[in-house]
């Protein structure tokens, strides 16, 4: 049966409310990303993930590569489209992520913290570290996250460097083991997206 003008209303506020939530830094989908810039990636796949299939089996995705590959634009872009096929998602930066904890744990709501988005990506692991106690809070928020919802990540470190943001080898043991279980890893590891695209714009005199 077709659907109403008053049904699809409600629906289209619906998804503009979950993007308006989800604080994207910026609007960027999956069919504005380059996927000849990475051939390693299947652009297919990424339409797989959009559906949600794995936030409903409590997969995780993690980008893996160097800075300016595209990260943060096909997470941003994974999120949108998951946003448009129903998903409550939230995009936030591993620091901004800490900061969070810290004053939940301050006021004693970290339980409920916790619970508060089905989807979450944390954009930019690794790229600021973190005091003691605000990396067992992170190590803490996805332990809790295991096999519970799903997590999206980008991160520049391989994860044999992941030691350096949690501090602990064990810990960071414990969390990968958590992390990878049930995850989609894709690596990115080209020339930067970004100075790709800057040069283009010099060669059409565009700067």
């Amino acid at each position: 049966m077709p659907k109403t003008a008053e049904v699809q209303a409600r629906e289209e506020n619906q998804r503009e409310r979950r993007l308006k939530q989800a604080a994207f830094p910026i609007h960027k989908t999956l069919d504005t990303y380059d996927f000849t810039f990475m051939p390693s990636l299947n652009r297919n796949r990424f339409l797989t993930l959009a559906k949600g299939e794995f936030a409903e089996r409590k997969e995780n995705v993690i980008f893996l590569g160097n800075s300016g590959t595209g990260k943060t634009h096909l997470a941003i872009g994974l999120g949108i489209a998951m946003i448009q096929n129903g998903y409550k998602t939230k995009f936030i930066t591993a620091s901004e992520l800490v900061e969070e904890l810290l004053i939940a744990k301050e006021e004693q709501k970290l339980g409920a913290f916790e619970k508060k988005w089905l989807m979450i990506i944390v954009d930019e692991l690794g790229y600021i570290p973190f005091s003691k106690i605000g990396a067992e809070l992170l190590f803490q928020f996805f332990s809790n996250r295991y096999e519970r919802a799903s997590v999206i990540i980008t991160t520049n470190l391989e994860f044999v460097e992941w030691t350096s943001i949690f501090g602990d080898e064990k810990m960071t043991a414990a969390l990968l083991d958590r992390l990878t279980h049930r995850s989609h890893i894709l690596l990115l590891n080209r020339e930067s997206y970004r100075f790709r695209q800057s040069m283009k714009q010099r060669e059409n005199g565009e700067w």
